[in-house]
């Protein structure tokens, strides 16, 4: 398991991903998450991984060769090729749970 500030990947088994939705990258990125506060996100290179949808709302992260994620205010994850469950960091009390703020 990977972590890096308030997103987490954990690898996965091969997922099949020909019915789930792919995301499309911007200006050549491939965003897992955004800050809420500062606006800095965290991102690997469109050329190295895609992102996917899947119908029950699971995010996974296709890297076809060895990927660095990015973050403007983290350090760099080296990531192998495989697939990765993505998701977010999350905080309970006891009358509700949310995600962590980046």
């Amino acid at each position: 398991m990977y972590r890096q500030g308030d997103v987490w990947l954990k690898k996965i088994d091969d997922a099949d991903l020909s019915a789930a939705k792919k995301v499309s990258p911007e200006v050549g990125r491939v965003i897992l998450a955004r800050g809420e506060m500062t606006g800095h996100h965290h991102s690997l290179s469109a050329e190295v991984a895609a992102l996917y949808v899947l119908a029950t709302g699971m995010r996974i992260l296709n890297v076809l060769r060895q990927a660095k994620l990015a973050h403007q205010e983290h350090g760099e994850i080296s990531l192998s090729p495989g697939q990765y469950e993505v998701g977010r960091q999350r905080e309970y009390n006891p009358t509700e749970v949310w995600n962590v703020q980046d």
